[in-house]
């Protein structure tokens, strides 16, 4: 017997010959069975690599082996044979644990790129069914948490990477979905293929249609070599869509119809371009409540929402704000080659105590922030500023330009610590650059008065010009 056998399970006699032939041409052994429980016995016996079965059996159907599968050997992958059009049956079994289905007519060379990668998976999870503590993930590290939420997550995570099913993560904002996407990919069959995260609402919409499918020379002004689009780009691979809900109606009928049939035409080709994409898709906004206001089509979130993976906030997992406070502080130090920063002992409890609405993201660019603000690198509570951030805060509004603006500037009309911002809070790393920027302009690059009006030490302010490249030229 060779290395790999694959469990044909199939009641008509001529679909598991044409199986067999073509698996044997693939250099694969066979077993094959024409029922469940059949097939069940040649499960034990065989401990196949992969199972293809069809949907319906004489004393039952292909559900019941991918839940048998999930339940007693979660590292064999498992494709349903389904009946041409039954999108819903498939759908099930995607949900149930399949791997992927292919659809009757049986495309051979669909067939057989999909066995190809189910067999990669398996090869990659064959000396791992035996434990179920996520702490063998080689991947885990790239998800820092301990708490119970986390490894639930993390647990989840290393199921859906055994499956081809698209998957719809929602999660607040800053809590982490693009991270959780990258590791869906990471630990499954396509982990040697690209992850192509797109953000959709960055896209201007009359760029869309290009961006996603790639235009050839000439098909509009400015198209002055072909292009390869998203979807060529993440052939074999994820493409993943974050706040797919900012897709307009109309790009959203050409998306329905590139998943559905596996292919995209460029703008201004011809002909259909076969790809091989596994969808992730994120939102901060409820999809649910995006179709039911006909905001988003009702076909495309059945076809993104297979399988949905829920981010939880940072405040539900509150075990976890002192691990990833840690971890950001190396990388700051690290960043700008500075000595290591602590947090002192109520700076911890001051985090802890926090609900961070902006969850890890908010808990970065506070770190960052209180960095610069504290002395002999360490964090105190008023480093922090969370009282100032535990409300929504406004946008600080803009510097107001000086009436010498333009001219020579005379030393007394130089700003000092009286003209301070109106608060120093910014929301992101764009911001606070443009507000040191501005700092430095209203008082002619002068770094001890810009680091009196932004309220801030020398040293500190010395670390952000530092970290932007910002230098007088």
């Amino acid at each position: 017997m060779t290395e790999q056998t694959v469990l044909i399970i199939d009641d008509e006699p001529d679909i598991r010959e044409l199986l067999e032939i073509t698996l044997l041409r693939m250099g694969l052994d066979t077993v094959t069975a024409g029922n469940v429980q059949d097939a069940l016995s040649k499960i034990e016996e065989y401990q196949p690599n992969l199972c293809l079965t069809d949907m319906k059996l004489p004393d039952g159907n292909g559900i019941d082996i991918v839940r048998y599968l999930q339940k007693k050997y979660p590292h064999i992958p498992v494709a349903v044979i389904t009946a041409f059009g039954s999108m819903d049956t498939a759908v099930e079994a995607l949900k149930a644990g399949a791997y992927d289905f292919v659809s009757k007519p049986v495309d051979l060379p669909k067939l057989r790129e999909l066995i190809q990668t189910a067999l990669k998976l398996s090869a990659s999870r064959g000396n791992k069914h035996a434990s179920s503590d996520n702490s063998d993930d080689p991947h885990g590290n790239s998800i820092l948490g301990h708490s119970p939420a986390m490894q639930q997550l993390k647990g989840t995570i290393s199921k859906l990477a055994r499956s081809q099913a698209p998957v719809y993560i929602h999660g607040e904002s800053g809590s982490g979905k693009e991270l959780v996407a990258h590791q869906i990919h990471l630990q499954g069959s396509r982990s040697k293929g690209p992850f192509i995260p797109v953000n959709c609402g960055a896209i201007p919409e009359t760029l869309m249609e290009s961006e996603f499918f790639g235009h050839k020379k000439g098909s509009f002004t400015g198209a002055v070599v072909d292009k390869q689009g998203l979807f060529q780009a993440a052939h074999r691979g994820t493409l993943f869509l974050d706040e797919v809900a900012d897709l307009p109606l109309t790009m959203q009928v050409k998306l329905l119809r590139a998943i559905q049939e596996g292919a995209v035409k460029p703008v201004g080709g011809l002909e259909e371009i076969p790809v091989d994409v596994r969808i992730l898709s994120a939102t901060h906004k409820s999809l649910e409540h995006e179709v039911a206001a006909g905001h988003f089509r009702q076909d495309l979130y059945y076809r993104l929402n297979v399988i949905k993976l829920k981010v939880p906030p940072l405040r539900e997992r509150q075990d976890d704000i002192l691990l990833l406070a840690d971890f950001f502080l190396q990388k700051i130090a690290e960043r700008w080659q500075m000595p290591p920063i602590r947090l002192s002992v109520a700076a911890r409890g001051e985090l802890q105590a926090y609900s961070f609405p902006g969850n890890v993201r908010e808990l970065e660019n506070v770190l960052e922030r209180a960095s610069t603000l504290c002395d002999n690198n360490t964090i105190q509570p008023d480093d922090l500023q969370l009282s100032a951030t535990s409300q929504t805060a406004p946008v600080p509004p803009p510097l107001s330009i000086p009436q010498w603006a333009g001219e020579a500037p005379e030393v007394d009309k130089i700003p000092t610590v009286t003209d301070k911002l109106p608060a120093w809070n910014p929301i992101n790393e764009d911001e606070e650059r443009n507000l040191i920027v501005r700092a430095l302009e209203q008082t002619r690059w002068n770094r001890t008065k810009a680091a009196e009006l932004l309220g801030m030490t020398f040293r500190q302010l010395r670390y952000r010009i530092q970290k932007y490249g910002l230098d007088e030229g």
